[in-house]
């Protein structure tokens, strides 16, 4: 039994994917594995992805989608394959390594020594002494995405896009991946509604509580990024569809 999961979705990583970072890191790491997620790429990914899982299929796999389907239900994917493993943790990580690997032992650790929380989510917050680098078009867009989800869910949270997320492998945690999510670009915060509406009214924890915001040590705003301006068009409306579809009474 590994103990944690690592999901990485990809689609057309072949020029960005960092193979060597990978292997360095679970050569020091060794209870820490990942499960690559081909989303139907038109590149060499899938090629390199397998390549990377027959050098160490202990610590490497790879699950091939297709025809592409869109980075939600590569997660979705991945994380449900990575439950059939039954590890003790789940999580899913961006290919480009804005956050870098090295924050994952900080995640595990945080969980291990806090068994109030269940779901992590790393925090782009630039503070004194740590290194996150963003532009600030992407800073102030975020500012407002961030502000529409705290009011959309009710929730104050500062940070529900950065790609890096951690949580204990449990049925009530396996469930909120069980069906197709109704958004593509939004999908985190449409787990969060998820799980507020499976225990709102419940004798449960409630997401305020099992929830826990990570600022990161690290994070590089990498060239190449897939997400564009007028993507935050659509997020904003797939923000109502989140509230429309789970949250109004």
């Amino acid at each position: 039994m590994s103990e944690t999961i690592i999901v990485i979705p990809c689609y057309n990583e072949a020029e960005r994917l960092s193979v060597e970072q990978f292997k360095t890191f679970c050569d020091r790491h060794a209870d820490i594995n990942f499960l690559f997620v081909n989303d139907g790429s038109e590149d060499r990914t899938l090629e390199i992805l397998q390549e990377l899982a027959q050098i160490n299929p202990d610590r490497f796999s790879a699950l091939d989608l297709q025809p592409n389907r869109g980075k939600a239900e590569a997660v979705r994917a991945g994380v449900l394959a990575a439950f059939d493993r039954s590890p003790v943790y789940i999580g899913y990580w961006d290919a480009d390594l804005a956050t870098p690997l090295q924050e994952i032992p900080n995640f595990i650790d945080l969980l291990a020594r806090n068994p109030q929380y269940e779901l992590l989510f790393g925090a782009r917050v630039k503070l004194l002494g740590r290194s996150v680098q963003r532009s600030a078009a992407r800073h102030y867009l975020g500012r407002i995405f961030a502000t529409v989800a705290s009011m959309v869910l009710s929730l104050a949270i500062y940070d529900t896009q950065c790609g890096a997320k951690l949580f204990r492998a449990t049925p009530p945690l396996k469930a909120l991946f069980a069906e197709p999510f109704i958004t593509s670009w939004v999908f985190d915060v449409e787990i969060i509604a998820r799980l507020i509406r499976s225990r709102h009214g419940q004798d449960m924890p409630q997401a305020e509580s099992v929830i826990c915001e990570v600022p990161l040590q690290e994070w590089n705003d990498i060239p190449g990024s897939k997400v564009k301006p007028y993507d935050f068009l659509k997020a904003m409306v797939e923000m109502m569809r989140i509230y429309w579809s789970y949250l109004r009474n």
